[in-house]
């Protein structure tokens, strides 16, 4: 779902990806990608949405703590939009960040790597935080209260997962199973009572011939 920073490749960098998935299994979140003031790419990459996208996404002149860029918010996305908009804004086709979300019934699988052995550990400050509503499974990030934080050291390949269980929102509720069911039931019912009333008429209109 990631595929950011192909800015990594110049050494020195800031890449902080904030995202947080509601029930509905909607996406909002802010993206931070800079360098540092001075540096041969310090007013950052030049950031491009899908135009599809475009009211949904926006971009703005980030610059804190000696870094400069863009950041990049979005709000209400799906999976399949998210997963458009990441790789689209990335300077170039390098895909060192990339992680992927996916549904298996309750639960939301997150997987993915990052690889940052061509990043030098000078001002490197690459981070990833996801908050989910349900209830963290197994990660191996840090989990507090709904939150799962990566943080991730400059010249290593370190691997992204998680599965958060909470509702799928797109999977019938018992309400609409219950009265599905009484539905059917009913309708069966009724099949059989005309059948059966249709048998007893049939007798007795041969007797009377």
């Amino acid at each position: 779902m990631l595929a950011l920073v192909g800015l990594l490749g110049t050494g020195c960098v800031r890449v902080r990806a904030g995202m947080a998935v509601s029930p509905d299994d909607r996406v909002s979140g802010v993206v931070d990608i800079a360098t540092p003031d001075g540096a041969p790419a310090g007013q950052g990459p030049p950031l491009q949405v899908p135009d599809d996208l475009s009211g949904d996404v926006s971009v703005e002149r980030y610059e804190q703590d000696g870094y400069i860029g863009s950041r990049v918010s979005f709000e209400d996305l799906s999976f399949d939009e998210v997963t458009r908009v990441l790789p689209s804004i990335s300077p170039t086709s390098t895909q060192a960040i990339r992680v992927q979300m996916r549904r298996a019934g309750d639960r939301v699988v997150v997987s993915g790597q990052v690889d940052l052995t061509r990043v030098a550990p000078e001002s490197s400050d690459v981070q990833l935080k996801m908050a989910f509503p349900g209830t963290i499974r197994q990660t191996d990030g840090t989990a507090a209260q709904g939150v799962i934080t990566w943080t991730f050291q400059p010249g290593t390949v370190t691997d992204v997962n998680a599965v958060v269980e909470y509702p799928d929102p797109n999977a019938p509720s018992w309400i609409a199973w219950s009265l599905l069911l009484l539905l059917v039931v009913g309708v069966a019912a009724a099949i059989v009572f005309l059948l059966a009333a249709a048998s007893r008429t049939e007798p007795r209109t041969r007797a009377r011939r």
